[in-house]
């Protein structure tokens, strides 16, 4: 399968991330790939304090799935759409699976919130397996992927060959400005996505915002634990990468042994 990871910029307003998502599909289509991820929370963008951050409504959420779901018939190709989603009981982080047809085959949500989000979002309470052209997958969003691997190899245990995780490390107001992929010296969360990877023999791919001060690198790990291919920091666009599905066995995620942590 060829995937895409997209690495937008932040979004101007609900309009701007649209025009962004249309603008890297057809560049994840020139390159012939099958499935598309973009960022955490890309519609409207992720509620960093430095963004003015336009106010979402169900409406508008609605309106907005709608127009991904007919960009992603109109140029076949499967679309993981992270926005804000509100249901009865309040707004959830969720990551959407548009088929290639434009139909809405699921959604994620992020049910491992930082502490820092327990007043922006509701935790969701389900895991989801997803299959797009014979192959299975799962998502997990930010935080919890990086500090709850329970969540990966959940998925890895149900068969998936590849864990898509829209992330938002990033800003362009102030941190790091990181130079080598997985340095010692650069924060933590490279590191986590090889250990995702390589503790259950699949592969990783972790998608991150465009911006200029970056803390990880838009990144596809196989399942050995090397980075096969990272967008640079600081830039804007899309990386598109054929991973091997058969090289994905999932063995140490399902020798794991339940029985013995009850």
């Amino acid at each position: 399968m060829k995937i895409a990871l997209a690495s937008p910029p932040f979004p101007k307003s609900i309009a701007d991330g649209l025009l962004q998502i249309e603008k890297l599909i057809k560049d994840a289509v020139n390159e012939q790939a099958e499935i598309i991820c973009f960022p955490e929370s890309y519609i409207p963008g992720y509620p960093a304090e430095e963004f003015q951050v336009e106010k979402s409504s169900p409406e508008k959420m609605r309106s907005a799935l709608d127009k991904v779901c007919t960009m992603a018939a109109n140029n076949s190709i499967t679309v993981i759409l992270p926005m804000n989603w509100y249901n009865a009981h309040g707004l959830l982080n969720v990551a959407f699976v548009i088929s290639s047809e434009g139909e809405v085959l699921g959604h994620q949500t992020k049910n491992q919130l930082d502490p820092t989000e327990d007043n922006i979002w509701i935790p969701g309470t389900e895991r989801n397996i997803f299959e797009v052209n014979g192959v299975k997958f799962g998502i997990t969003i930010c935080h919890e992927g990086f500090r709850y691997p329970e969540s990966v190899r959940w998925a890895a245990m149900n068969d998936a060959k590849i864990v898509f995780h829209p992330q938002c490390t990033a800003s362009n107001a102030s941190g790091p400005q990181l130079s080598e992929w997985g340095n010692k010296d650069n924060p933590y969360y490279e590191k986590a996505m090889m250990m995702r990877a390589m503790e259950n023999t699949i592969y990783f791919a972790s998608v991150n915002y465009g911006m200029r001060f970056q803390e990880s690198a838009t990144s596809l790990i196989a399942p050995d634990g090397k980075c096969l291919k990272h967008q640079a920091y600081g830039k804007e666009g899309v990386i598109v990468a054929d991973i091997d599905v058969a090289a994905a066995t999932g063995l140490l995620a399902k020798r794991f042994k339940a029985t013995l942590y009850t």
